[in-house]
């Protein structure tokens, strides 16, 4: 099946048009280095356009030989079977540098259509594009550029929390699904009152406000001594106090067998991660459960996935036919 495109603001079908796509009112939207965009860069996304164009290879798993951790959670997450899909159709939102993007188009023989707010499409496109089944477009989660109810799988990995309604989120995915279709989102979870006391959270109202360049310099230049302090507390047993270092959870997050350089750049990206965007709202997983009930889904299934030292809090349904 074609994917019909609309413009996402007037909801009017889009058709090529000298190098983009327009409508019958004549809006044109320019394809650029291999995206067609429908915003601009500068946009409560900016901190992952910055650190997916920095750190554009660092989570792609063929950089690196000794590590396949985006194909592992990928598949742990959809319990998809590789090389299946043919003919289908996905719905990537929120892609980033590709990581995910890579596998779909690796591991599968499905068609990809993947989306984000920020810049990051440019890396994307470089790290898996030109390709005949991939096609790639900045937008945002609330004014997708499809029609409704064509997409046979829509999956959102590791972007829920930081978008301004998480709840507007899972309905403007789930209105992209076709009857018959599945929905797959993995989000930040709450799993209890303590999950909020953690650096991160005690930090965030002030590294949020620095600009990235600062930021990232300020990470940079404190990597080194907060591995070695980490690294410490985790092997004398007190692993539960790193939660007080300004750093990401390296037994828990990072894959195993890193070089010493790839561990460094690994906990500087996802330190910053942790600490740029603008929004972060972890959520319980009986609530994203309650939101999939409420927008008509169905065969529901919310639960904390597990893969290496890594737990996902994902839920998946279908949209009944």
């Amino acid at each position: 099946m074609t994917i019909t495109y609309i413009n996402p603001f007037n909801k009017l079908q889009l058709t090529p048009n000298k190098g983009g796509f327009t409508d019958e009112e004549g809006t044109l939207f320019n394809v650029e280095n291999g995206v067609l965009k429908f915003v601009k860069d500068d946009n409560y996304t900016s901190n992952f356009g910055f650190q997916w164009n920095k750190f554009a290879k660092t989570q792609l798993d063929r950089h690196h030989s000794s590590v396949d951790q985006s194909k592992k959670r990928f598949f742990a997450v959809t319990q998809w079977e590789e090389g299946g899909l043919e003919n289908e159709n996905i719905l990537e939102v929120g892609s980033g540098a590709g990581r995910f993007s890579q596998v779909i188009l690796k591991h599968t023989k499905a068609n990809l259509y993947t989306v984000d707010y920020s810049n990051a499409v440019e890396a994307n496109y470089k790290n898996n594009g030109p390709h005949p089944r991939l096609h790639i477009f900045q937008a945002s989660i609330y004014e997708l550029p499809f029609a409704p109810n064509q997409f046979d799988k829509v999956v959102c990995f590791g972007v829920l929390q930081h978008t301004p309604d998480f709840e507007q989120s899972i309905k403007c995915l789930a209105e992209m699904v076709k009857p018959g279709g599945e929905l797959i989102v993995d989000f930040y979870p709450i799993r209890g009152w303590w999950t909020k006391i953690h650096a991160k959270y005690l930090l965030r109202p002030w590294t949020r406000r620095m600009s990235h360049e600062q930021l990232l310099e300020l990470i940079e230049k404190n990597a080194d001594w907060m591995i070695r302090f980490y690294k410490r507390l985790d092997k004398v047993g007190l692993h539960i106090f790193t939660r007080f270092l300004p750093i990401c959870d390296i037994k828990n997050t990072l894959p195993k067998n890193l070089t010493t350089e790839q561990l460094r750049e690994w906990v500087i990206l996802d330190t910053f991660d942790m600490y740029s965007p603008e929004y972060d709202s972890p959520q319980s997983l009986s609530t994203v459960e309650n939101w999939f009930e409420q927008n008509n889904l169905a065969n529901i299934n919310a639960a904390y996935i597990q893969f290496e030292n890594n737990s996902i809090s994902s839920v998946r349904a279908l949209k009944p036919n």
